[in-house]
């Protein structure tokens, strides 16, 4: 029988799906070291949940202060059993002309924060048998993303290297998630500069809802989680239907997202 998660650090925590996990996880008795660049909402969130919660203000884009958090993960001094690696962001609008400093800061943060967070836990986890990682995905990183391409390019990265960790861990009681998501209903879009009502109502999920999908799918020992049926199918059918179908699909989408 697997150990219990006593103590989880999330990255992204100061708003929506990081903030999310941190409140369902705190509910469940679970310690916390939350993570995010904004130390006041960090300090705020933390006044209001009922366990031991650590603050620990990083900017993961900025490598000092990513070193912090790794020291953190490896500390032998209350060990974190599960690490939710949410912090990231996104941009629409075609490679031409976009800012190249906002491209690599993605990059940093959705796969090099996330890289090297992960290689900075799992020794100490796969020494106790215990926990694991919830790598925060998404559908964009299914199928090619046009007018979506370095965001869609990151997910597909933290898509590939949570399966093959989820294998590689499959003879430990340590397991790795990758939850991918669809729209959910966070600040993910305004900070995206994504257009109001680029995206239907009804298509989009409450942070809360998808959390639960995850902590469920954890539990299980599932590899990936896709919340909502629509999802699903959609991550689904990417797989079946040929990228030069999906590629043009996703592209008129992101469009809308782009504003264009």
């Amino acid at each position: 029988m697997a150990a219990p998660v006593l103590r989880a650090l999330v990255t992204g925590a100061s708003a929506g799906l990081g903030a999310a996990f941190a409140s369902t996880l705190a509910g469940r008795g679970v310690d916390l070291v939350l993570v995010a660049r904004r130390e006041d909402r960090l300090r705020a969130l933390a006044d209001d949940l009922p366990v031991d919660v650590e603050v620990l203000p990083a900017d993961l884009t900025d490598r000092d202060q990513l070193a912090t958090v790794e020291t953190r993960l490896a500390a032998d001094t209350d060990p974190v059993d599960l690490l939710v690696n949410d912090a990231g962001f996104g941009a629409y609008g075609p490679v031409a002309g976009s800012d190249p400093d906002r491209a690599t800061a993605m990059i940093d943060v959705n796969v090099g924060a996330l890289t090297r967070l992960t290689h900075a836990v799992l020794p100490q986890l796969v020494e106790r048998q215990v926990g694991g990682v919830i790598n925060v995905g998404s559908t964009a990183g299914f199928q090619p993303g046009p007018n979506g391409a370095v965001y869609g390019a990151t997910k597909a990265y933290v898509r590939w290297f949570t399966e093959a960790l989820h294998v590689e861990l499959a003879d430990e009681d340590v397991h790795a998630l990758l939850l991918a998501p669809g729209v959910t209903t966070t600040e993910f879009q305004s900070v995206a500069e994504v257009p109001d009502g680029a995206v239907p109502g009804p298509l989009m999920m409450a942070p809360d809802t998808v959390v639960d999908a995850a902590l469920r799918a954890f539990s299980r020992g599932d590899a990936v989680c896709v919340p909502g049926v629509a999802n699903r199918a959609a991550a689904i059918g990417s797989q079946v239907v040929p990228s030069a179908v999906t590629r043009r699909i996703s592209g008129l989408v992101h469009r809308r997202f782009a504003g264009r």
